[in-house]
């Protein structure tokens, strides 16, 4: 028997993004039903790096950025516990001079936004991270980013919404959803359940294109499959979170002594290939050799990890935009449909203020935040 719900706000996805615009939207008395398809915090939000970076980051991303730094001051507060958050900065590498020149642009663009960024030539970055191998000549330091454990941090966030009073249904994926005068009426035939709500929120992250293209408003949503690892407790040697200009291996070690690092890319699970060419997979692999090339990158960067066993890695499934930024905000074609989705890979640090942001849109129809390069529509042709 379907039991029907309801509730000022259904959210689809009970990633980061949608456990945050759960609580805050309850701290704002809106009453919200959250279903998941799995686990909350079990998918691309749980399984990611777990970076808390604002550096490098476009300008245009940074009113964002600079609003969950806010939020993350105050994780315990927010969700309970910690999550094993730490600002120990995060120092990106330059490995050639056409990489410090870039470095220096892109403080110099920032100047304005906060960050407290500090350049680093070749005799700072030995004196101060003598840790680092020969391949890097600089770098720029941002001393108040950091890390966290996503694994804790994310389903925290729809526990502490859960708290505040809203409705969390895990393992419901969603199976049909209906449009209608009173608004929008989403079904899980596998949880017996039907919720609706005036409002509805997009946070389905990979499945977020499926989910908008079946309400007829398509958003331009592919799958990425991050590939992280982790070795073995090391000695420590490592104080600060690790990235390098251009791109490659990115690292930080955890109080445990473990050395987590990602880069390169995973595979869709073979049972994904009975799937449906545009659904996409439930799963992903890690890929062997790639996490061996990326930890031979990072044995150049730090001597430190020479002879050390991996002893786990992973991927996830993650959904990308073409232009690798956040698709956030209303729907150019349902009134009282919102999208959230498409982080691209750097959706963990913001994903609280893109909670807030979203909570902020459904009760005062405004954003305090600047998001209009997140808009929806942008993807569309001029007519």
């Amino acid at each position: 028997m379907t039991h029907h719900l309801r509730a000022d706000v259904v959210i689809v996805g009970g990633g980061i993004v949608g456990g945050s615009a759960a609580l805050f939207l309850r701290q704002a008395g809106a009453s919200v039903i959250l279903m998941e398809r799995d686990r909350p915090g079990s998918r691309a939000s749980g399984v990611n790096y777990g970076g808390v970076r604002r550096q490098g980051r476009p300008p245009e991303h940074l009113p964002l950025a600079q609003r969950a730094h806010a939020l993350w001051a105050n994780l315990r507060s927010l969700i309970g516990e910690d999550g094993e958050y730490v600002r120990s900065g995060h120092l990106k590498l330059a490995r050639s001079a056409a990489d410090m020149a870039s470095l220096e642009a892109y403080a110099a663009r920032v100047e304005n936004f906060g960050l407290g960024l500090q350049l680093l030539d070749t005799a700072d970055l030995r004196r101060l991270y003598p840790m680092i191998g020969d391949s890097a000549i600089g770098g720029s330091l941002c001393p108040e980013d950091g890390h966290a454990n996503p694994r804790l941090v994310s389903p925290a966030f729809s526990r502490a919404a859960a708290a505040a009073g809203a409705t969390i249904l895990d393992r419901a994926p969603v199976s049909d959803i209906r449009i209608t005068p009173e608004g929008f009426h989403v079904t899980s035939a596998q949880a017996e359940i039907t919720a609706s709500a005036p409002v509805l929120i997009n946070c389905a992250g990979a499945w977020a294109g499926e989910l908008a293209a079946g309400i007829g408003d398509p958003l331009p949503i592919s799958v990425i499959h991050p590939l992280m690892a982790v070795t073995e407790p090391l000695p420590p040697f490592l104080t600060v979170s690790i990235g390098v200009e251009g791109g490659g291996v990115y690292g930080r070690q955890v109080e445990r002594g473990n050395f987590v690092f990602g880069g390169g890319r995973g595979f869709a699970h073979p049972k994904a290939d009975a799937r449906s060419a545009t659904t996409p997979p439930d799963f992903a692999r890690p890929e062997r050799q790639a996490a061996l090339r990326l930890l031979a990158q990072g044995t150049g960067l730090f001597p430190a990890l020479q002879g050390c066993t991996i002893i786990r890695s992973w991927s996830g499934v993650e959904a990308e935009t073409p232009d690798h930024a956040p698709i956030i905000g209303p729907s150019r074609i349902h009134p009282g449909l919102f999208h959230a989705c498409g982080f691209s890979g750097a959706g963990f640090q913001i994903g609280p203020a893109v909670g807030a942001v979203l909570a902020d849109l459904v009760t005062t129809g405004r954003s305090v935040t600047p998001i209009d390069a997140f808009r929806p529509d942008r993807f569309s042709s001029p007519a």
